[in-house]
């Protein structure tokens, strides 16, 4: 791909990304949406709001491995120690969020955008309507008394 192309892309990302923050980039209140990905392992002890993962716009993007397997992220929400000084030293988010590959971390607001308090967890996760709810035999009236 020509850098031309990449540099359109990249713009046009960007453009998408502003104009959900808000008219002239001002960082709204944001809940996680379907299948995000809440991550809080760090952010409320230090006095910033988590952060939401859009899982479901990077899997349109990307295959699983590249994240799963290239980059290091475990299956499961929660499972990696991610910091902000791994991410600056380009590991997990940092990988792609450089300012060359995506926009880097500057902008708090892009990514520390969730409800303060939440614990790091799937948001919607279809496989959480997927698990059946627990066991609990039928009561019944003791006739023999």
């Amino acid at each position: 791909m020509s850098s031309k192309i990449k540099r359109n892309v990249l713009k046009s990302m960007i453009i998408g990304v502003l104009a959900y923050m808000g008219a002239l980039g001002v960082p709204q209140p944001a809940q996680a949406e379907y299948a995000d990905i809440v991550i809080n392992n760090y952010a409320d002890a230090a006095g910033m709001r988590p952060a939401v993962f859009p899982h479901w716009f990077h899997r349109i993007r990307f295959r699983c491995k590249v994240c799963h397997t290239d980059l290091g992220f475990a299956f499961k929400a929660g499972g990696n120690k991610i910091t902000m000084a791994k991410i600056i030293d380009g590991k997990f988010c940092g990988a792609c969020h450089n300012g060359e590959i995506s926009w880097s971390v500057e902008n708090c607001a892009m990514c520390h955008s969730g409800i303060p308090g939440q614990p790091t967890h799937f948001h919607g996760s279809t496989v959480q309507r997927l698990i059946a709810p627990a066991y609990k035999p039928l009561q019944t009236k003791d006739t023999t008394k």
